[in-house]
């Protein structure tokens, strides 16, 4: 039986949601950022779009644009939920649904069909269902596999069907740019540019020896994209690999060379990724350090010791042994920590009782802030901080350790 799969892209998430909780901002230019002063646009409303503003742009770019943009400060905690609700109805009409990322799901809808109706009609019944409940249109792609659906969600954006049938995948592709496929970058695009391949027709037409010349194994699955081959599964949450490390990164308001003021957000950091791992019962034994400079260079450092961590006080005296190790080149835009060598249930039981009475707390502290709210109760040396997050991983989601409050 061919599959269908769709792809489910809600538009302009981030400033949707803000327009249907702020009534008030509905119609007018919207771009959602970041909390500090160094904050990008993390999204735009259709109506900021219209005048050139767009993802990634600093904000005195997009006033540039838009002299009447109004922006607002993106809420971490509303979106996720928005997206748990979204996945609720999704898994309505199959349970096979992988989240993409936090606006974005795929579903394999094959087996679906004899409850629901074809494609068409599943996707249709899924766009009512999320405007009913949550004010938002999707963008729905139909197609035999996900490389096609999600390139079909992308094309009559916003509130847009379409569907994407095999018999007329020829002539479709023949002119259509490599880089509308996804996993096709610009770099990638370049690369291709060069070699004269500029289109998917073209690209699915090239010796598959001199795909491979160039870009080596990868070059074979190139080929099969510019087909509209592919044949990736749908793979729902619980069935996804486990996460190999736990990783938080931040920018900072301003690039700083004082040691007191990075180890400050190491602690902050290293609070986070052992809550992370604490949740799904995690510990590991390799630490690592990301710094990136004033000028973007960026590199990592990383610890190997000889016991199992999940407490975020003693991963911030890991990381900050190995950042006391390095000589700052120049100002620090950028710090990040992240924990690997995961292993599940690994921790080591403590044996003397100032150890089990700081894991009575550490387990205290954790079901306090599960019950209200994460950061609820922190240690005092962050009480000044903001701990509100507004950038969403793309590997976000709702449940495992990609999950993060």
């Amino acid at each position: 039986m061919p599959r269908t799969i769709l792809h489910i892209d809600m538009d302009a998430f981030f400033a949707s949601v803000e327009q249907r909780v702020h009534p008030e901002l509905s119609g007018r230019p919207v771009a959602v950022c970041g909390a500090n002063a160094r904050t990008v646009v993390l999204t735009a409303s259709y109506e900021a779009r219209a005048f050139g503003v767009k993802t990634g742009m600093t904000l005195p770019e997009a006033r540039a644009l838009c002299p009447g943009l109004i922006v607002v400060p993106g809420d971490h905690d509303r979106y996720i939920d928005v997206s748990r609700r979204l996945v609720e109805i999704y898994q309505d009409y199959t349970p096979t649904v992988e989240v993409f990322s936090v606006d974005e799901a795929f579903l394999d809808v094959t087996a679906s069909r004899t409850l629901f109706g074809d494609g068409e009609s599943i996707a249709a019944a899924i766009k009512h269902r999320v405007r009913r409940e949550t004010g938002l249109t999707a963008s729905v792609g139909i197609g035999p596999n996900k490389l096609l659906a999600k390139l079909a969600s992308g094309l009559k954006k916003p509130d847009g069907l379409v569907r994407i049938e095999l018999e007329n995948l020829p002539i479709f592709l023949e002119n259509l740019p490599v880089k509308a496929l996804c996993g096709i970058g610009p770099n990638l695009g370049r690369a291709l540019a060069e070699m004269g391949i500029r289109t998917c027709g073209e690209l699915g037409r090239a010796p598959l020896e001199r795909l491979t010349g160039r870009f080596g194994i990868i070059g074979r699955s190139l080929k099969a994209m510019g087909q509209g081959q592919d044949d990736r599964p749908v793979v729902p949450a619980e069935e996804e690999p486990e996460a190999k490390s736990i990783g938080h990164g931040m920018t900072l308001a301003r690039d700083s060379s004082r040691p007191e003021e990075i180890e400050q957000h190491l602690l902050h950091l290293s609070e986070m990724v052992g809550r992370r791992a604490r949740r799904n019962r995690l510990a590991g034994n390799v630490v690592t350090l990301t710094l990136r400079y004033a000028d973007f260079q960026t590199f990592t450092r990383q610890r190997r010791i000889k016991t199992f961590l999940n407490d975020g006080i003693e991963i911030h005296l890991e990381a900050r042994r190995i950042f006391r190790a390095v000589r700052l080149q120049q100002a620090v835009r950028l710090v990040g920590v992240s924990l690997s060598g995961l292993s599940r249930d690994a921790g080591q039981i403590p044996l003397f009782e100032a150890d089990r009475k700081r894991r009575r707390l550490i387990a205290a502290m954790d079901g306090i802030n599960d019950r209200h709210g994460g950061w609820t109760v922190r240690w005092g040396t962050l009480l000044t901080r903001d701990p509100h997050k507004t950038v969403i991983s793309p590997a976000w989601r709702p449940k495992g350790v990609r999950d993060y409050d």
